[in-house]
């Protein structure tokens, strides 16, 4: 989420980026918003002072054995003003934080703006190797092969699932293990195993919510999430802790199935093993200093 004071100080860089992502937010709104909060804030402070003073004024009253009658029915109505401005911050504070939680990141410099087309190749390593025969994808190679069941797994449970069997089994589990045993001895991480459920304070901190709670499979009775990636257990590992410098860096991967109703709906041009309700997954996430943010991410 980004930080109201940053949007209130740098509005034409947040609209250029709604703008950029395709996106339409009522960003004057917000801004709208943010300002009656601000004022109701003001008034809320006043009323306190005042009340403060008054009651200073009729234990000074007290003292002097004075008639307190009008200072403690001023006293009252200022302490009635305070409870409904209080009530009308909560509901202005909590507007504003359903706002701000809609409001994107700030894409770095270098990204190109634009659909799949605009995308831009950084580095490439090795080269395409040429057949001279059709080319078969993973999927089309993994069924002939009977490693992996559609239709099998459409009768268990349903369309955009996926059975592995036999060496498809296998194959799964070995890669998972090789992934974890790569990034643990040699990378310097260590190992999570994370609950497959979250609940709704963890996927929003991750930024699921609220926009995309529609593809997320959720638990009814409990309001627990199906995780769609191992990113959100891990990234909530330190939710509302703050961390010590000298500890930083902490790198954990971790193995979790994943759940997404959409089944890919945002890559349809893109189809196989992990365009499907249910895949598995060899997360990375790293906690680090914001100045060796960078470094981190091309060590990733």
């Amino acid at each position: 989420m980004l930080d109201i004071k940053f949007i209130r100080e740098n509005q034409d860089l947040v609209k250029k980026s709604i703008k950029d992502r395709g996106l339409q937010l009522d960003l004057a709104g917000l801004i709208e918003v943010d300002q009656s909060r601000r004022d109701i804030l003001v008034a809320l402070e006043e009323l306190r002072r005042q009340k403060n003073v008054a009651n200073d004024e009729i234990t000074h009253f007290l003292k002097e054995k004075k008639d307190t009658k009008r200072k403690i029915e001023t006293m009252k109505s200022t302490s009635k003003k305070i409870d409904e401005l209080e009530g009308r911050l909560k509901d202005s504070q909590e507007k504003l934080n359903q706002l701000l939680l809609v409001v994107p990141n700030i894409p770095h410099t270098s990204v190109p703006v634009g659909d799949v087309s605009a995308n831009q190749t950084v580095r490439s390593w090795g080269k395409l190797r040429k057949f001279d025969f059709p080319v078969l994808t993973h999927v089309e190679i993994a069924e002939a092969s009977d490693m992996i069941d559609f239709s099998r797994a459409a009768k268990i449970t349903g369309s955009n699932f996926v059975l592995y069997k036999g060496w498809g089994a296998r194959l799964e589990r070995a890669l998972i293990n090789f992934m974890l045993d790569l990034h643990t001895r040699k990378h310097g991480y260590t190992e999570v195993f994370p609950p497959f459920l979250v609940n709704r304070r963890s996927m929003t901190g991750t930024g699921q919510l609220p926009n995309l709670e529609e593809d997320m499979y959720r638990l009814k009775d409990d309001d627990y999430f199906l995780i769609p990636t191992a990113e959100v257990p891990l990234t909530n590992i330190f939710a509302n802790e703050i961390l010590e410098e000298e500890k930083l860096p902490i790198y954990y991967t971790g193995y979790t199935a994943c759940f997404r109703r959409e089944a890919g709906s945002h890559g349809k041009e893109t189809k196989g093993l992990i365009r499907v309700h249910q895949f598995d997954k060899v997360e990375l996430v790293k906690f680090v200093k914001p100045e060796t943010s960078y470094d981190e991410l091309e060590g990733l």
